[in-house]
């Protein structure tokens, strides 16, 4: 590797660990955002806690992206799957069945992406050289 290519190479590795940072960041102000309003509301609800998860979820992405320099796919699925979950029992009453069953289905098929997903790694393992 020529040494403007290194140099733009730790330049990206920089800049993408800047934005992670940011993103690490803005996570824990929306954490202490929603527990300030939960603290003022005097009330916690189901959809606090799974707003609080999907946070969580980031937090812990973010974590695992820093030390390990590796983003698993199955993380923003997990994710996905939680929000589509905290959709459907907040706005259930105002949907009608053809959404919540599209928001159902997209959920399960999710799901199963990350059955198959568990399945291939277990099946078929990355070599130590594949990454």
């Amino acid at each position: 590797m020529n040494p403007m290519q290194s140099a733009g190479r730790r330049l990206m590795i920089l800049a993408q660990d800047l934005v992670l940072y940011i993103v690490g960041l803005a996570t824990l102000i929306l954490i202490g955002e929603e527990v300030w309003t939960m603290i003022d509301n005097r009330a916690v609800e189901l959809a606090d806690i799974l707003l609080l998860f999907i946070y969580l979820e980031v937090l812990a992405m973010v974590t695992l992206y820093l030390e390990s320099g590796k983003l698993p796919v199955r993380m923003p699925l997990y994710i996905t799957i939680v929000a589509l979950a905290r959709y459907l029992i907040l706005d259930m009453k105002e949907m009608d069945n053809l959404r919540m069953l599209i928001v159902a289905s997209a959920a399960l098929i999710l799901a199963l992406t990350v059955l198959v997903i568990r399945y291939g790694h277990l099946k078929f393992p990355y070599s130590r050289g594949d990454g």
